[in-house]
């Protein structure tokens, strides 16, 4: 017997995660597979920068495609606030994140997470965030997408040191070099 799973819109649910996640072989080849079924992989290939490119793609449409739902539970509050150091209660609206650890490079997440939690959690990018709960006799208000990043160059910078558009880059004075003769 099946039993089929009826979502009110009141009705709190469990939060959504999808995980991409590369996977090599000894032969020095790899493997693309997502958790969601029926998502067409590539084939296993030696060609890591490819693979690497379509995991990559493959999680940013899960994250286009999914609706943020506001009446959703936190995902990560559900497994225990494993994602980051310090467990905390699950606050605010459920945001929609995606998820990629660079110095890993081989898993990409996206999950249904709260505010509280998506503060916490390190390499994470805000795709959406759910509408605010509608009152009895209002119009409905469209998923507000998350505001645009800006990207960050290669390296240990952070989003905050990259300049804005048309802004100057910032110099670097040069410095004297030091005499071998000792101080003065």
């Amino acid at each position: 017997m099946t039993t089929a799973y009826s979502e009110s819109p009141t009705e709190r649910v469990p939060g959504r995660a999808w995980t991409v996640r590369l996977t090599g072989h000894r032969d020095h080849s790899a493997t693309v597979t997502c958790s969601k079924e029926g998502c067409r992989m590539p084939p296993r290939s030696r060609d890591l920068a490819a693979l690497r490119a379509f995991a990559a793609g493959h999680a940013a449409a899960h994250a286009k495609a999914a609706t943020v739902r506001p009446h959703a539970f936190c995902y990560c509050g559900a497994q225990q606030c494993s994602a980051h150091p310090e467990t905390v209660q699950c606050a605010g609206a459920v945001v929609l994140i995606l998820r990629h650890d660079p110095t890993v490079g081989q898993v990409w997440s996206v999950e249904e997470v709260c505010e509280a939690c998506a503060s916490r959690i390190p390499h994470i990018t805000v795709v959406a965030r759910a509408a605010r709960q509608r009152r009895v006799g209002e119009r409905p208000v469209a998923q507000v997408p998350a505001a645009a990043r800006a990207s960050v160059p290669g390296g240990f910078s952070s989003p905050a040191a990259v300049p804005d558009e048309g802004a100057p880059m910032p110099t670097r004075r040069p410095q004297r070099r030091r005499r071998a003769g000792g101080p003065r």
